[in-house]
Formats: structure tokens, sequence, C-alpha cells
């Protein structure tokens, strides 16, 4: 099996760390991304079709190799470089090489994934991750296979590694449908089984839908269904719980599960007020879940396309 994608890009861009979506990673800071063509799940609701669905050299336009990523990275002033766009398993080999150069430069690495992975090529993707963010697309084997011709299973068993069994940091996404996965009974199980099997420390952030690809049918998640998710997950015990896609500043933000004070207000990707001390909130020292610093990254809300060339 010859990965043909090696040291070809979909394209780069620098984004905020936060549109991820990572809040409890190096916050403010500028992260490098990058994807190749294709992915090993098939969703009827992808947000990135024009590239996971894309023949490879329909979409390849650009090239680049480990080394090269990795000091782009440093001269462009990113902290980290991001498997993303669509999903880095289907490249591991080329992304592994990315991040062992990456990390000889003191860079960072994240990978936005589907968790989709067997257990072998699994301990080796991630023991080179530094964070991940992975999709939760729904809590029901139906929605899987109907919609995304995949298993929940091997998602659900992702996760429990990486909580368990690993350093990576990481934080959980789905994308509520309407319809399909935003009733209440489905997120209350959804929630009941995040607080049992990952605890109430990792973050889970509920995105909004919009038609695209071949779900053009469905309607835009309303706000509300958002904030109702939120709260279904709050009631849990869960601690770091987002909205986004949506303006919404509440959601958006972290607050101190200790005293419930304001810890990083978020408008968008912009960050606001900062009340972090280190890891610890500044008002009565409860300490955060996350990988911070002692102050926030600079880069704000701006997405800024690069061209690498060998």
């Amino acid at each position: 099996m010859i990965l043909t994608t090696y040291g070809r890009s979909s394209g780069f861009c620098i984004d905020p760390i936060e549109k991820k979506p990572l809040n409890h990673f190096l916050p403010g800071t500028a992260v490098l991304s990058f994807g190749t063509a294709g992915c090993n799940l098939g969703c009827r609701f992808c947000q990135n079709w024009d590239i996971s669905k894309a023949r490879e050299w329909d979409k390849l336009a650009d090239a680049a190799g480990p080394e090269q990523i990795a000091r782009a990275a440093v001269q462009l002033g990113c902290r980290s470089v991001a498997f993303t766009y669509n999903d880095p398993v289907i490249f591991a080999e080329y992304a592994i090489d990315v991040a062992m150069a990456c990390h000889e430069h003191g860079i960072r690495t994240v990978a936005v994934t589907a968790g989709y992975i067997a257990k072998e090529p699994r301990a080796e993707f991630y023991e080179k991750m530094d964070a991940a963010n992975v999709d939760l697309k729904g809590f029901t084997d139906q929605f899987y296979h109907r919609l995304c011709f995949g298993q929940l299973g091997a998602v659900l068993d992702t996760l429990k590694y990486l909580r368990w069994e690993t350093n990576v940091w990481f934080e959980v996404t789905t994308l509520l449908i309407p319809g399909e996965n935003d009733n209440d009974a489905e997120l209350h199980h959804a929630a009941e089984w995040f607080s049992q099997n990952l605890g109430p420390d990792v973050p889970w952030h509920f995105t909004a839908f919009h038609p695209d690809f071949k779900m053009m049918d469905k309607p835009s998640t309303p706000a509300a269904t958002l904030t109702r998710a939120r709260q279904i997950a709050l009631s849990y015990g869960l601690n770091y719980v987002y909205t986004g896609n949506v303006h919404d500043r509440e959601g958006g933000s972290t607050w101190c599960p200790g005293c419930g004070s304001l810890l990083i207000e978020r408008d968008w990707f912009a960050l606001g007020k900062w009340n972090l001390q280190s890891d610890q909130c500044a008002f009565c020292g409860y300490r955060v879940a996350g990988r911070f610093e002692d102050r926030p990254g600079n880069w704000g809300p701006r997405r800024l396309a690069v061209t690498l060339a060998y």
C-alpha cells in the first residue's frame, strides 16, 4: 500500500487554534493548518466535502516535506501544526513524519479527526500528537451507519483510549443536525456516557450545521438547539461545554467550575478578558484542565492562506 498524497497538500493556512476547535490548548495562538485529499468515512453532511471527497490530483495544489513544514511554522510564528480539513488518519505516515520534524523545532502537533481508526495504527499515530479534536458525530449506530458509513463503537474506543491511555490533550465536537442527532433522548444518552467514560474535564463543543454536500434538505441548526444541548451536558457535571458556528459569548467562553467566574472570554475566535494565572482561576485558584501558558497568544481571529514550495 502506497500513500500517494505524501508530501502534497490541498493548501496551507494559518488559523487561530480556537478554529480547530481547541479552547484549552494554547489559547490565542496561531496554528499552521493543512490537509490532503480523501477520507475514510462517507458523511453525507460533510462540511469540507470539496477536499474530503476529491480525487487526490484535483485538490493537491501545494507541496512540502516534513522539515519544510516545521521550519515554516517557526518562521510564521505558529505554535503548532494541525492536520485538518480531511482526516489525518488516512495520511498517517505523512502526519507522523511532520510531527516528528515539528517536535525537533519545538512545534506542537494537532490532529482534527473523526477518531475512526483501528487499534494498532491508533497507538502509533497518537504517540506523535500533542492535541486532538475528535468528532463525535452522533450517538447511535444507526446515525453512523446511515449517514457516515461507519460505526459508533470505534469512535468511542478512540475517545476512551485518548482519555485513559495517552497524554494527548483532546476535545470533542458534535455537529448538531436538525432532526438527526439533536433530540433530547440522544443528547442525554451521549452526555451520560461522556461523563461516565471521559470525566468532567474533557471539553465538548456543540456546533451548528449548515446545508452542504448531500444534505441540502436540512435547515441550519438554530442557536437555541446548541444552547439546549450545552445545558443538558452541563447537567451531567461536565465542566467545559461550548457552542460553535454561532455568535454566543456565554457558550463560547470558559467559566470557572469552582466559582463561576469568567476565565476566558471569546467572541467568535477573538479572545477578550483573561482571568487565568497559569492554569488556575485568578479568583478562587481552581485548577483548569488544559495546556495553558501565563498569557494568551495574540493571533486573533485572522485566517491567512500561505504557500509553501520545495
